[in-house]
């Protein structure tokens, strides 16, 4: 089980939709920040801040070749949110299979 701070972060990172649309677009291809950046209308320090998030958060990793730094996704981080989400989802099935049982159980009581 991953540490809560570290799963915090993926999702902090996940709870904007420029990161998210950027960890769509690495899904086909590993791409450099010029092209990551290309298709917003903001400053490239600003974008530079969403990649840095990203990258904070294990999402990303990046590598520089000469003056090119280049974003690549990494998935295993996107597995710790699933299993987070897979637990949640889990545990409150149970307990509206739980709650359905009690309405259940008060229907038939109040029915006899």
């Amino acid at each position: 089980m991953p540490h809560p701070a570290v799963v915090d972060r993926i999702f902090r990172a996940l709870s904007d939709p420029t990161r998210r649309n950027v960890l769509e677009r690495l899904t086909s291809r590993s791409a450099s920040v010029s092209e990551l950046a290309a298709p917003y209308g903001m400053a490239l320090p600003s974008f530079i801040e969403h990649l840095k998030v990203l990258e904070g958060s294990g999402l990303v990793r990046s590598h520089k070749a000469g003056r090119v730094r280049t974003y690549e996704l990494a998935a295993d981080q996107l597995k710790l949110a699933e299993d987070w989400l897979g637990r949640q989802r889990t545990l409150w099935a149970r307990r509206l299979d739980q709650l359905d049982s009690y309405l259940l159980k008060l229907k038939e009581e109040e029915s006899s």
